[in-house]
Parts: structure tokens; C-alpha cells; sequence
């Protein structure tokens, strides 16, 4: 028997780029399911850490039936350990050849050729991409719906999902002013976790990131949305779509529909109220929070000082401006 593929919108960003109220939003629609980033790596303790609906990932419903799912499936799966990274038992070599961001297709040719002379590497890789889409197939089964989004955002996991035989992908690349997502690297706790104290770091009380600063936002902010690019080159142009942090916030109804009709799903069933609706979500702290307030997070403007913004411009140069930010 022949399975019908998996549907499965992939948010592509780089950090801090509002991918997770992006994908609760589209999450909230009743055909639609979002449990947050798939590659489910760093959660932390499993006996700390909440799902959004803030009960410990453990004790919560929801995952407790897809974990039955994927043992259906005869998958031993446990959300605190997921193990559908690309880089999941990756020996020292794989690990090399995996860490480089994803480029032109010459390049990539080698990386594959190389990973190829891994035993390990052809063995893991089949089993992966069936791990990956038996998740992915036990999510929708366990919401009810036919199509999940998968908030990882990045390049080198969507590359793979695209050559998954039992996945049907469409990618949604999601761009925001990378001052902003600069401001997050500088200070996450403040900027891209829970607002309660409380529950950052997923309930640990402590956001996980480190404090890294405005340049390597800024070197990241390029590099994640570069490989991006280079993965939607090898793409039809109808399978993906680019939107905007900034119209999200800005004109929600809107560029929803545009997003869900993208889907291929009815726009007129989105929910604003997407707090209300019950979610399941792992990773951004945000998805903790209980606000439903969409509102534009443009703080760089007062908390980055000349001297930064000067850093930022330097290392980004003309790509700022090549993805819609002209000031």
C-alpha cells in the first residue's frame, strides 16, 4: 500500500525572525497544525520543560498521543529526544560535512558526494527521512488535519525534507528588518523569550541562548537567509513564497490570506484570537506568553546605539536593502 504524502509547510528564517507567532498564527486555522520547530533539538530537561499549553511535555495529552502514534509506526519516539535532526548520530566527518551552510548546487554536489562515502551516512539517511515523516504524518493524525508546519528555519534540514520521497513541501521564507533579529542576538533573554521570568528556557527559569551580540546577528541575519535562497533556487516557483515580518504585524488579515491561500486552505477560517486556540508548541519562549497582541517589535530603533546600527550596516551591506529595507 502506497502512502498518500505527508503535507508539510516548512517556515524558513533565520533566529528571531517571528517564525513562531508566524506559525502559531497559521497553526490556529483548524486545517492546520503547528507543534513548532520538527528538528526538536535543546529542549532541555524533559521534567522542566512545558509544551504551550503548559503542561510538562510528559503529562501532555497531546504528545502523549503522538508518541503512540509514532510507536504504531514502530518509531520509538519520546518530543524531549526526537532524534529527526539531519545531524542526529552524525559521525566527526558527517558533522563537517553538515555544518556549511547549504550553497550553489556545485557545492552541494560535493557535500553529497562526500557524505556519500560515509557507511554510516547511507544507512542513517533513509532511516531519517522515514523517522522524519512518520512525525510529521503522527502530528496531523493526532490534530486532525492534513497539513503541518514545521518552524526549524533551517536551510540544510529543508534540503533534505525537499528530497523526502513521503513529504509534500511547500516553504514560506519568512524575512524580518535583521535589526531587529540583531537587537535578539544582543540581549535573548529580553528579546526572544517568554516575558515572564518564570518560564524562559521552556520553564527552566533561564533562556538557553547566550548573549552573542549586534555583528553576529548580523553575520547570521545574512548567512541564514542567503542559504535560504540558495534552497529556494532549486525549488519551483510556485512551492514557495517570501512574507515579511513586518506585514504580519502590520496588515494580519491580509497577509494571512495570501499565507493560507498559499496553503491551499480556506482563508476565511483564520482565527486572530490564536492564543485562545489550543496549541502544542515546542522551542521560541514567546509561545509561552498569553498575549494575542500582534504589534510590530521595531525596539531596535531606541536600543540600538549609532555605533551598532554603523556595525550592522557594515556587515550587511547591500542585502539589507535586496530584501525591502531601504532606511
Amino acid at each position: 500500500m502506497t502512502h498518500k504524502k505527508q503535507k508539510l509547510v516548512y517556515l524558513a528564517a533565520a533566529s528571531h525572525s517571528g517564525s513562531t507567532m508566524t506559525a502559531m498564527l497559521l497553526g490556529a486555522h483548524p486545517d492546520l497544525c503547528s507543534v513548532g520547530e520538527l528538528k526538536a533539538i535543546n529542549l532541555g530537561d524533559k521534567n522542566s520543560y512545558l509544551c504551550s499549553c503548559k503542561k510538562l511535555v510528559g503529562d501532555c495529552e497531546f504528545w502523549q498521543g503522538v508518541t503512540t502514534k509514532m510507536a504504531a509506526k514502530g518509531q520509538d519516539f519520546c518530543i524531549s529526544d526526537a532524534g529527526t535532526d539531519i545531524r542526529t548520530g552524525a559521525t566527526p566527518y558527517m558533522q563537517r560535512l553538515l555544518r556549511p551552510l547549504v550553497r550553489n548546487p556545485f557545492m552541494e554536489f560535493v557535500r553529497d558526494s562526500l557524505l556519500t562515502l560515509s557507511p554510516v551516512w547511507r544507512k542513517q539517511l533513509p532511516l531519517l527521512q522515514k523517522r522524519n515523516a512518520d512525525y510529521a504524518r503522527s502530528i496531523a493524525e493526532q490534530a486532525g488535519v492534513e497539513t503541518v508546519i514545521d518552524s526549524s528555519k533551517i536551510g540544510i534540514r529543508l534540503k533534505y525534507l525537499l528530497k523526502n520521497p513521503e513529504l509534500d513541501v511547500k516553504v514560506i521564507w519568512m524575512v524580518r528588518d535583521g535589526r531587529g533579529v540583531s537587537l535578539a542576538y544582543k540581549n535573548p533573554s529580553e528579546f526572544a523569550d517568554a516575558k515572564d521570568p518564570k518560564l524562559r528556557g521552556g520553564g527552566a527559569g533561564a533562556t538557553q541562548e547566550h548573549n552573542r551580540g549586534v555583528e553576529v546577528g548580523a553575520e547570521e541575519w545574512v548567512r541564514c537567509n542567503q542559504e535560504t535562497e540558495a534552497v529556494l533556487a532549486t525549488m519551483p516557483k510556485e512551492s514557495w513564497m517570501q512574507v515579511h515580518y513586518e506585514d504580519i504585524c502590520n496588515d494580519t488579515e491580509k497577509t494571512l490570506d495570501k499565507l493560507f491561500e498559499f496553503i491551499g486552505v480556506d482563508p476565511s477560517l483564520k482565527r486572530l484570537d490564536f492564543k485562545t486556540v489550543e496549541h502544542h508548541v515546542v522551542g521560541n519562549g514567546m509561545r509561552l506568553d498569553d498575549s494575542e497582541v500582534i504589534k510590530l517589535d521595531d525596539r531596535w530603533k531606541a536600543l540600538l546605539s549609532k555605533n551598532e546600527l554603523a556595525t550592522y550596516h557594515q556587515i550587511t551591506g547591500e542585502y539589507h536593502k535586496s530584501l525591502g529595507y531601504t532606511e
